[in-house]
């Protein structure tokens, strides 16, 4: 039979056995949270830099919808002020061929006028002979020299 002399007081293995279960529950209640809170962390960070990438490729595409609005108003700049160019270019240019063209119906209506004062009438008597009359002519202008020999027979 059993004696109960040993067994005065409670279990003392018992409590242990249930102090060490009870520290193990805890234990692994702690690495469930720990671990937890690292799938947590990394699926935050996840959302994180999903919304980051997001926010990085709007802003992306942002910025070169602006390039390309920036680059047209340039071209269309640029194209502007090559029309004004050219048509600048092109009234300098008549401008230019107006006075040249001028300056030579000067020049001409000059040497026509001096030409029509050295004609010899084919009536005069005075030019008829055998000798050749010769006379020169200095046009007064900025042109080039003229000599102009007038033969009269």
């Amino acid at each position: 039979m059993g004696c109960k002399c040993c067994k005065s007081g409670p279990d003392l293995d018992a409590l242990e056995r249930e102090r060490r279960r009870k520290l193990l529950e805890k234990q692994r209640h702690e690495k469930r949270v720990q671990a937890a809170r690292k799938i947590q962390a990394w699926w935050r960070g996840n959302l994180v830099r999903r919304t980051l990438l997001v926010a990085a490729l709007r802003a992306w595409m942002i910025q070169c919808w602006w390039r390309t609005i920036m680059q047209r108003q340039i071209q269309k700049r640029r194209q502007a002020l090559l029309r004004i160019y050219a048509v600048q270019e092109e009234a300098a240019v008549k401008l230019q061929s107006w006075v040249r063209m001028w300056q030579c119906r000067q020049c001409y209506c000059q040497i026509c006028n001096t030409l029509c004062l050295f004609q010899v009438p084919e009536n005069s008597l005075a030019f008829q002979t055998d000798d050749f009359l010769e006379v020169q002519y200095r046009a007064i202008s900025k042109q080039p020299e003229f000599h102009i020999e007038i033969l009269s027979v």
